[in-house]
């Protein structure tokens, strides 16, 4: 005997995002707006001249990849619950991506999901974090090994915050706009390589390249069950980096930035990138001030570490490799001895 119930349906998820100035918006529910101390005393002000609602929050958690965990987020469930907040109400994530990453994750669960606005402040959060729906926060074992698909209703990406945007953060997005090309899209490498990012035109057409060819691909692969993954190119060893110093030492950026790195050796070890291709990412990732070594102690340790990553199963690795400029493989056959020599020749850097 069996019932069954018919939940067969098309659901639009699609949203636009909005590159320019932000306009003046009112929301005629209960918004909250969550952001840290840093975003809040340079930013908040400008934001609260172009946001207006029915009744309107400020919950800030602290700052910092350390704090993207469950405290931060029972911080903002208290309040959401606090403040009598309802299905129809609003979070505005207003800071980079562990702003953006814990408000859509608080937004996915609090009364089984409630709207979000992504509202991006840092180069990283505006080409990357905040678009695609992927939300979430880390714990002991890995970085976002908690957390839910749950699309924002808009993205908002104002280039007036990258006004105040330190340097370092500044080169932790450049390195997030190299993996869309690097992956997708070889003239718009090219087109990197011979631009000046520091030129505010410049680096909006950038940034909407970038959007564009992260819209792409979500568009093709919402949930990340095949092409999407490709995304997470640098990622695979960046998040090893990111875990063995306790997201303490590099940005996320700059873990990526070292993580393409070691994908493109493994690439070119296996005959899919030629080494003067490899060196043209190295070079384009050390004109932005990037890291592009890092000093593995245990080879073993670090391939270990690899398990926890989210892509990968019980026995398999799933590895994120280029080919060439412009393409991609996404592979659960690299070969084990060929990533630990790898490794090795980091760690004799």
């Amino acid at each position: 005997m069996q019932v069954n119930i018919p939940l067969k349906q098309v659901v639009d998820n699609s949203y636009d995002i909005t590159i320019d100035t932000i306009k003046p918006v009112h929301f005629d529910t209960k918004v909250a707006i969550i952001t840290n101390p840093k975003v809040a005393g340079l930013h908040l002000a400008y934001l609260l001249s172009k946001v207006t609602a029915k009744e309107l929050y400020i919950i800030t958690v602290p700052d910092g990849e350390e704090y993207k965990n469950q405290d931060s987020i029972n911080i903002i469930l208290e309040s959401l619950f606090n403040h009598k907040f309802n299905r129809k109400s609003m979070l505005i994530a207003f800071g980079g991506g562990v702003i953006g990453d814990m408000t859509g994750y608080a937004a996915s669960i609090y009364q089984r999901g409630i709207n979000f606005v992504q509202i991006p402040t840092t180069l990283l959060s505006q080409v990357d974090a905040s678009v695609g729906g992927k939300t979430g926060m880390n714990n002991s074992y890995g970085k976002n090994l908690v957390g839910a698909f749950h699309q924002p209703k808009a993205v908002l990406i104002d280039p007036h915050f990258l006004s105040t945007l330190p340097s370092r953060e500044f080169g932790a997005g450049v390195a997030e706009i190299v993996k869309m090309a690097v992956t997708f899209n070889k003239d718009f490498f090219e087109f990197l390589e011979s631009a000046d990012l520091k030129d505010s035109d410049v680096l909006q057409e950038a940034i909407k390249q970038a959007v564009q060819t992260k819209a792409n691909v979500v568009a093709q692969d919402e949930k990340e069950n095949g092409i999407r993954a490709a995304l997470n190119y640098g990622h695979t060893f960046g998040h090893v980096i990111e875990n063995e110093t306790k997201y303490k030492k590099y940005l996320h950026g700059e873990a990526v930035s070292i993580g393409m790195v070691m994908a493109n050796e493994t690439a070119v070890k296996m005959g899919l990138m030629d080494k003067n291709e490899a060196l043209r990412v190295k070079s384009f990732l050390e004109k932005y001030n990037l890291p592009v070594s890092y000093k593995i102690s245990d080879s073993e340790s670090f391939y270990e570490t690899f398990f926890l990553d989210k892509k990968s199963s019980d026995s398999q690795i799933t590895f994120i490799i280029p080919v060439g400029l412009g393409d991609v493989k996404i592979t659960d056959s690299c070969d084990k001895e060929l990533v630990i020599s790898v490794l090795n020749s980091f760690g004799e850097s």
